[in-house]
């Protein structure tokens, strides 16, 4: 089995540092695979620019995916990634500090998995992110194989 992977993709420093941290924090051994927009996200799952070679046999377990990103939104990620079958049933967590219900909507019609607004506080957050950590990488059943 291989070692598990969560791709972060968030733009903003500020939430990437409390995002890492909380996952250091809770003591995750996945590899965590960072990406700053929306291109390099796509880059990285589907092995383009500075991520060409990459094996795309090899799809995270998880993305979190902020809404709010520089070049492709959160939701154009989603969508490019629903449509790929590389990347079809890889786990979707949308974190963002948005709770426009317009949003929401168009992330679960768009195909995510979840939808979890970012917390101000740090101990929610950690809290919110031990949750997610847990049910989608310890919890929820493995997808299928290709």
């Amino acid at each position: 089995m291989h070692e598990q992977t969560i791709l972060v993709v968030e733009d903003n420093p500020d939430h990437l540092e409390l995002t890492l941290l909380t996952l250091q924090e809770q003591s995750i051994r996945n590899e965590i695979a960072v990406a700053h927009d929306g291109v390099e996200a796509l880059n990285y799952l589907f092995g383009e620019g500075l991520h060409a070679g990459r094996d795309t046999t090899r799809q995270p377990d998880l993305v979190l995916l902020d809404l709010k990103l520089p070049k492709l939104t959160g939701l154009e990620v989603l969508q490019r990634m629903r449509a790929d079958p590389r990347t079809a049933v890889v786990p979707v967590v949308v974190l963002t500090s948005s709770s426009e219900e317009e949003d929401i909507v168009a992330v679960y019609r768009s195909g995510a998995n979840s939808f979890v607004r970012k917390p101000v506080d740090f101990v929610d957050f950690t809290e919110k992110l031990r949750q997610v950590k847990t049910y989608w990488l310890s919890v929820n059943e493995c997808r299928p194989l290709n």
